[in-house]
Formats: structure tokens, sequence, C-alpha cells
């Protein structure tokens, strides 16, 4: 199979789909690898790296999608891509598609195969493929969020960890997760105190057993949040419904209990957000403030640390690729119940019924 590596041209996006590694084992199995130039500088990759491990290098993005039957990349397809994606094209990444009813239309108008990084599933439907973007990003949630609570970029004022004799601060994690479980760690870490809510019960047990003492968890619900937002100094979103658009945990009403200067992250952003405020930002212009509340929603936080990211990704797709390539996507996806769940759309179609219902359209799936 001809795979395709574009480089990608999201704001500030200096992650890549594959690592030189990657390509390498693709080559050994046979495939041709076009990767346009430049793709992997900011992730560390250069064209050098890449030509060593039998990647054929090409100069643009036309011609990238232009000569591949499948394209591997990091980030949804933006505007300009659009037109350049072919029918019957396999385009393996994320898409987070209920957050983007346009981005859903133009794929659809494509007739291309999308399978999403973020709906492939393991056999204890666990998320293979987002779990190490969650990772990063919880851990960056927390870095983030201590930067953007310091005066000068109108944050409260609060070392996380505080100092002898100084109480250290309060975060608030929704979603006991892989966001929320690597944000109570980081947290943790700075010796700042945390809560961390969920409705599953399970997770609040795992959380209690592996977390030191002044990790707490508690149930979350509208009047659990109500009450502790009035106290905490940093709330990351770290909520995740397969597939969904993420539910509105915190409205907009609630920001006026808050105590100026709080930080929100919502690290659920590309799946539109758990905070009814939030709107996504780059990290060109990662902040704004509303009702004196300081809201991060980067939607590619992993892209700030693209070293780290690219490795933590291409460990994981790289199986999914090769099985893609050596056996295309009809059988690999028939041979791997996990991976047919990443189609989202197939041939100008939509299959992934919560997509569907995050924009309210009727279809019939059996």
């Amino acid at each position: 199979m001809i795979v395709g590596v574009p480089k990608e041209i999201k704001n500030n996006e200096s992650r890549v789909g594959m690592t030189p590694a990657g390509v390498l084992e693709l080559v050994k199995n046979g495939h041709t690898v076009y990767v346009q130039s430049g793709a992997g500088e900011g992730s560390g990759f250069f064209n050098s790296d890449y030509q060593q491990a039998g990647a054929v290098i090409v100069d643009t993005i036309g011609q990238v999608y232009a000569m591949s039957e499948m394209i591997v990349k990091v980030k949804e397809p933006i505007e300009e891509e659009y037109p350049l994606i072919q029918k019957g094209q396999i385009v393996f990444t994320y898409f987070h598609f209920a957050s983007s009813e346009r981005l859903t239309k133009a794929m659809i108008a494509s007739k291309s195969i999308c399978i999403a990084y973020e709906t492939v599933e393991d056999e204890d439907g666990s998320l293979p493929l987002l779990t190490p973007m969650s990772e990063v990003a919880g851990r960056m949630a927390i870095q983030q969020g201590a930067k953007y609570l310091e005066k000068p970029v109108k944050g409260r004022g609060v070392l996380l960890g505080g100092v002898p004799g100084v109480a250290p601060g309060k975060v608030l994690v929704l979603g006991a997760g892989v966001v929320g479980i690597q944000a109570a760690k980081m947290a943790a870490g700075l010796g700042a105190h945390v809560t961390i809510m969920d409705v599953n019960m399970k997770r609040l047990r795992y959380v209690n057993d592996v977390m030191p003492n002044h990790v707490v968890t508690e149930f979350s619900n509208e009047y659990n949040i109500r009450r502790h937002i009035k106290t905490h100094d940093l709330i990351i979103g770290g909520v995740l419904l397969k597939g969904s658009k993420a539910p509105n945990l915190i409205t907009r009403d609630m920001l006026k209990e808050m105590r100026p200067g709080t930080v929100i992250v919502d690290v659920a952003v590309d799946q539109g957000g758990c905070v009814e405020t939030t709107k996504a930002t780059t990290h060109e212009d990662p902040i704004y403030i509303i009702d004196d509340v300081v809201h991060y929603a980067v939607a590619n936080m992993p892209g700030a640390v693209p070293h780290t990211s690219t490795m933590a990704l291409t460990n994981v797709t790289l199986p999914y690729v090769l099985k893609l390539a050596n056996l295309g996507w009809e059988k690999a996806c028939s041979l791997d119940p996990g991976l047919q769940k990443g189609l989202n759309i197939l041939d100008g179609e939509v299959v992934y019924k919560e997509i569907i219902e995050a924009f309210t359209w009727e279809a019939v799936f059996n």
C-alpha cells in the first residue's frame, strides 16, 4: 500500500503522524511511504531521518494526498485539506467528529474512509490510541493551570504547592479517566490539595487506592460541583464520552460562583468541552476570560510537546497502520472488532451512531 504522511497545518501543531521508526516498519513490510518535506521537523525528525528509514520525501501536501492510498496524520483535516482528500482514500487520524458538523459534512462529501483514532477500542473497552495523548494532556493541564494561576496573567496568584505556613492550592478534577488520573497525579506531586469527581464508583475506588491522602474522591453531581467550584483555584475538565460530545458539567451561571482568577483548563475541548463557556483556543492565543474566570481551552495541548507526543502516538498507532496496510481496511476491520469501531464515515455515510446523535440527524443503525 502507498502510505502518506503530510505535514500538520493546524495552528501550532508540531506533531507528525509517524516517526522514522514507524516508516521503517512499513517499508520492511513492502509498503511505499511518502513523507512531506519538513513534516517531522517540529518533533525533532528530519528529512534525512525519514530517507534513511526508506521514505520518499515529496515537496507539497497536495502530492502526499494525490499519491497515497492511506493518509496517516495527527489532527483532523482542516478546511484547506478538504479538497485534497480522495474518494476511497483511508484517512487515519484524530477526528472528533461530534464537535464539528462542518468537518463531518466535508468528510461525508469526500467519500473517503475515515478511521478515527479516538474510537478504536481494546477488548476491555479502553481507547488505546487516545490514551497516550490523554496522558500527555492530563499532565500538561496542571503545568498550564499552574502557570495561569499567576497574577500577571490574571490568575488568583496562588502557588499550587503552597509554602510552609501557607495552605496549598486546591485543584478540582472532573472525570477520573486517563486525563483525570494524570492531572491528579501531577497536582498531587506539586503538593496541591486535589478533589477528583466521577459518576463511576469503580474509578473513584481505584483513585482512592492508588493516590496519596491529599487526593480525595467525591461522586459527581451538580450539587457537589457547585459546592466545590466556590473554593477551588484550578478546575480541570477531563470528561470523555466515547465518540460523543462532552456534557456541560459547568454552566455559564456557575462562573459567578467562582472566585476571580479561578482557572479552568478544559481538556475535553476536542469533544466540545465540558464547560458551557468553552471555545477552542490555540497555543498562540491560549486563554480568554469570562466573568473574571480564566479559560484555557487549547484543542491540541500535546502539540506543545511534540517530540514526546509523536513518539507516544506512533507507539500505539503503528500496529494498526501495519494491519491496515497489510490487509486493506475491509479485511483488517473484519478481523479486528476494536479497529472496526474506529470506522466513523464510510463512502459518504456516517457509520458511528454517536456522531448522528451529536447533530440530531436521523439514521437507522442495526
